[in-house]
């Protein structure tokens, strides 16, 4: 890999700009305010801002939460995280508004001094797809560094001001936290530990077919399970009830089936699953064989005995990666399917990768130690793209010679 790393910069007294992933989930707090509900692309941003500061940088932060498609939104202002951000280094962090203001703060900061820029998606050029219009706007970010630092592996797959054409203005590194996340990948798609074994839950098999395309020839086993287990049991003619089913994609999974079964790859579905009369915590939940779904009846988890299967599957591994969950893990009668499956990979002996996302997510909910996992991805999109063998835009720049 020649990406260049935080080490090869010289940033002592200088102003590094850090383009990391804080989209972080919020929710009202019951007074008017916005709240954080999970803190984890934060704190994992935190070993590259510190080394920066430690070296004495100033350090300027770059980042986007929500969609506010290029319209200031105070619903999706940074502000909430400006104020964890400063509790989590101990040193207060100004949230600038714009770009000038930004300058202003960066010129009266010491060395060790962190800015946060206000949402960089309130300014449309940042998601244009008019590469002049995002250069503009990552020629008026380069006038405030000396430096580009790339460390939202979450936004490494846009092409994007700040993630692709900033990179290509000043001298350039990966992140503690890209750097990582690119190793890992470059693993799993390179010679990983045998058995290798996928999980892929979520609701849609549409989201993930590139994927399943792509891994098919590298795995061993793929277990399935989420609403997009569904639609495989369909494609073997068992009928679903009110499942979430998508029914155009079953041709495309009748092929994966074929081409698993002629390479010998195990694909593991459902035997069990827990069904529901309707999509809520207090409905009526029954445990029925995966080729018995009552008519009217929806399925919200795996069952069980599938659990059991799929952790047995999990514990004699090289490899895990796990990226999607097993039902509707915030709802307490439909989460033990993915408790099951996270609680068996903390345990294995494999080297275990969760890929972002709603994983993530569930890890945390579910109260799962996440130094248990060898790596938990802070970027679902970036991650499932970088196993579709796909070429990730905010990569391969950092990857080009200057």
């Amino acid at each position: 890999m020649s990406m260049r790393s935080l080490e090869d910069l010289q940033v002592a007294g200088s102003v590094v700009i850090v383009r990391v992933d804080f989209n972080v989930p919020l929710a009202d707090d019951g007074s008017g305010g916005r709240t954080i509900t999970d803190t984890g692309r934060i704190t994992a941003a935190l070993p590259t801002i510190e080394y920066l500061r430690d070296q004495g940088a100033k350090v300027l932060l770059l980042a986007h939460l929500g969609r506010p498609k290029g319209a200031v939104d105070p619903a999706s202002s940074l502000a909430p995280v400006a104020t964890a951000l400063s509790g989590l280094l101990g040193t207060d962090v100004p949230l600038a508004t714009d770009i000038s203001q930004a300058a202003q703060l960066l010129g009266d900061a010491a060395n060790g001094d962190v800015v946060l820029l206000e949402n960089i998606r309130f300014d449309p050029r940042e998601t244009s797809k008019d590469p002049a219009e995002r250069a503009a706007l990552a020629a008026q970010l380069a006038e405030l560094g000396d430096f580009f630092v790339s460390d939202g592996f979450g936004v490494v797959h846009r092409e994007q001001a700040s993630v692709t054409d900033l990179a290509r203005l000043l001298p350039r590194a990966a992140g503690r936290l890209v750097q990582r996340e690119s190793e890992v990948f470059t693993q799993l798609l390179g010679d990983p530990a045998r058995p290798y074994v996928v999980i892929l839950g979520g609701s849609k098999v549409s989201d993930k077919l590139a994927v399943i395309g792509n891994l098919i020839p590298r795995v061993d086993r793929l277990l399935i399970g989420g609403g997009m287990a569904f639609t495989f049991l369909a494609a073997q003619g068992y009928s679903v009830g009110d499942s979430l089913l998508e029914e155009d994609q079953i041709p495309t999974v009748e092929g994966f089936l074929e081409q698993a079964e002629r390479r010998g790859i195990e694909v593991a579905l459902p035997v069990d699953v827990v069904v529901a009369d309707r999509f809520a915590a207090d409905a009526q939940v029954r445990v029925v064989p995966a080729t018995e779904i009552p008519d009217g009846w929806m399925g919200l988890d795996i069952g069980p005995q599938t659990a059991q299967r799929y952790a047995d599957r999990i514990a004699d591994a090289g490899t895990v990666v796990w990226n999607g969950p097993m039902g509707v893990f915030e709802m307490e009668p439909f989460a033990a399917g993915t408790r099951t499956v996270a609680e068996a990979m903390a345990k294995a002996a494999a080297m275990t990768v969760v890929g972002g996302g709603d994983s993530a997510a569930a890890i945390r909910i579910l109260g799962i130690d996440e130094s248990t996992f060898d790596h938990i991805s802070t970027g679902g999109g970036a991650s499932l793209e970088f196993l579709e063998g796909k070429e990730l835009p905010g990569l391969a720049v950092l990857e080009e010679t200057a």
